[in-house]
């Protein structure tokens, strides 16, 4: 408790600091300067790092600008400051956007790309993984968008430059999304909820079959059918653990 109280009084801290940060650089105006030259300084607050005060300078490009030459461009860089900001609800608002205003453009596939990207990140609970605690059975419907968003990425870009990075963010969201199944249906177990625990752990087998949670899921079904008198569907579970994990 004593450790955790620590770093909660850091991080409160820090977060103290960086809020008083982002209050003094919102309290300078953007100055009045040409589209060019905003974009310029925008450009270099990103490579920078700086991605409040590039948020900043374009935001006024897209509201001086709306309909300009780097309007579209604008855009996209904002979605790209808003998540390197955490910012994920400003960035998924803009990728909606995009993607609404621009069903054609040569990079909505970029834009459906970081719509997966933010979901997933917007999953990643910071604070529970710096405290070292288990995000297992936390309700993953962030995991879930962003798995669909990925999916929907391959579907209609399957030759996208971002589909190889999609497809391996997919199989770590595969994981996270079986793992809380799985912790479900032991929640079920414990409290002797065997119909709820067998019927879980049937889901985790159906729809992540090539994960690592196939066999505990297995031995789940078994047990809670074998509970229930359910022998035909207890010996069926086995037999399947058994050709898959002949040492289990």
């Amino acid at each position: 408790m004593a450790k955790q109280r620590s770093v909660w009084l850091t991080l409160t801290l820090a977060l103290a600091l960086t809020a008083t940060g982002c209050s003094s650089t919102k309290k300078d105006d953007v100055p009045d300067e040409p589209p060019e030259v905003l974009y310029q300084d925008a450009q270099a607050r990103l490579q920078a790092g700086n991605f409040i005060r590039a948020a900043e300078l374009l935001e006024a490009m897209d509201s001086r600008y709306p309909f300009g030459a780097y309007s579209n461009q604008v855009q996209l860089d904002l979605i790209y400051a808003y998540y390197k900001q955490d910012d994920t609800a400003r960035a998924l608002a803009n990728i909606d956007r995009f993607i609404r205003l621009n069903p054609n453009h040569p990079s909505v596939d970029y834009a459906q790309y970081m719509r997966g990207l933010t979901n997933m990140a917007t999953d990643h609970n910071f604070f529970q993984e710096l405290l070292n605690i288990d995000r297992t059975d936390r309700d993953p419907a962030y995991a879930r968008q962003a798995f669909a968003d990925f999916r929907q990425l391959l579907r209609q870009y399957p030759d996208s430059v971002y589909a190889a990075d999609a497809r391996a963010r997919m199989i770590s969201l595969k994981n996270r999304l079986a793992k809380y199944d799985l912790a479900v249906a032991q929640f079920y177990m414990k409290r002797g909820a065997w119909l709820a625990a067998a019927n879980r752990a049937k889901q985790v087998v159906e729809s992540y079959p090539d994960t690592d949670t196939l066999q505990p899921a297995l031995k789940i079904m078994a047990e809670a059918y074998r509970t229930l008198g359910l022998t035909d569907m207890a010996n069926n579970a086995e037999a399947v653990l058994r050709a898959n994990y002949s040492a289990g």
